[in-house]
């Protein structure tokens, strides 16, 4: 009886330790596929390219931006605007590896303007040859560089003539309107008194530009088969209740190329942009 009870046992160990190996050769089989077919995905996304849509959408706190209709501000102050455009450069993206793609500079210049809107209210910029990955992160800069703007006319690309028919250069000495918002605004004291903010750099003399951040709610998968879209709001009326409230009352219905106004306006425009969401295709 010993005997039989030894041998059973012996059997039901040796069937375990089979059990065992062939698990452990199975796990082993599952990672080195697993490993292979992420550096087959690796493997082929190098030289791969997308493109990829930015979509700019103006709003007012949480209204839409129309113009004409009058909107509430800080301290019993009020607007109606009939004109809103910003110029977006610099445009980066950060992959989910921490590693960057900076467009090509001489194209990296984009005029965001309200009037070119869809239906919708969107405004579209297509990057295009984007390398195929996935990106986390966006940033760009509001305005012009000093960098690019001491390239001169000729370093400008087709900016140049772009800002030149929408109205957003005063002259190459003095150089971008990096924000254009016209309108009227009211007060307790006003009805409809002029608003224009022409928000810029001064030459080399004062530098307005500024960079921004955002980090996207989830992957922006660019592929060669797909392009996926990056909403982006802007709040405009953080350009008067960002970072710093002004009052149109106090100078800040013309804002031009003062040393002490257009600094504070080109800090709150850091403010207004925000990925509400990503659409991959």
């Amino acid at each position: 009886m010993e005997v039989r009870t030894t041998s059973y046992h012996l059997s039901i160990i040796f069937i375990q330790m089979k059990i065992t190996k062939i698990f452990i050769t199975l796990l082993l089989c599952a990672t080195v596929i697993s490993c292979s077919n992420d550096d087959n995905m690796v493997e082929s996304l190098v030289g791969q390219t997308g493109d990829l849509i930015v979509k700019f959408d103006n709003g007012v706190g949480d209204q839409d931006l129309i113009f004409d209709v009058s909107y509430d501000k800080s301290s019993n102050e009020s607007y109606k605007l009939t004109s809103v455009k910003y110029i977006v450069s610099n445009i980066e993206l950060t992959k989910s590896d921490g590693s960057t793609f900076m467009y090509p500079e001489i194209e990296n210049a984009f005029i965001v303007d309200e009037a070119d809107a869809n239906n919708a209210g969107e405004i579209y910029i297509t990057l295009n040859d984007v390398p195929a990955g996935d990106y986390t992160k966006i940033s760009f800069g509001v305005g012009i560089d000093q960098e690019r703007f001491q390239k001169g006319a000729d370093g400008q690309g087709n900016l140049l003539a772009e800002a030149q028919e929408k109205e957003m250069l005063w002259s190459w000495a003095t150089g971008f309107r990096f924000i254009r918002l016209d309108g009227v605004y009211s007060d307790a004291t006003v009805t409809d008194e002029a608003l224009n903010i022409h928000m810029g750099s001064v030459g080399t003399s004062l530098d307005n530009y500024r960079e921004v951040s955002l980090d996207a709610p989830n992957t922006v998968i660019v592929r060669e088969a797909s392009t996926p879209e990056v909403h982006i709001k802007a709040d405009i009326a953080k350009v008067f209740d960002g970072q710093t409230s002004v009052l149109f009352a106090d100078g800040y219905n013309q804002v031009h190329t003062d040393e002490t106004t257009t600094p504070v306006i080109a800090d709150n425009l850091m403010g207004i942009f925000m990925i509400h969401h990503v659409h991959n295709e």
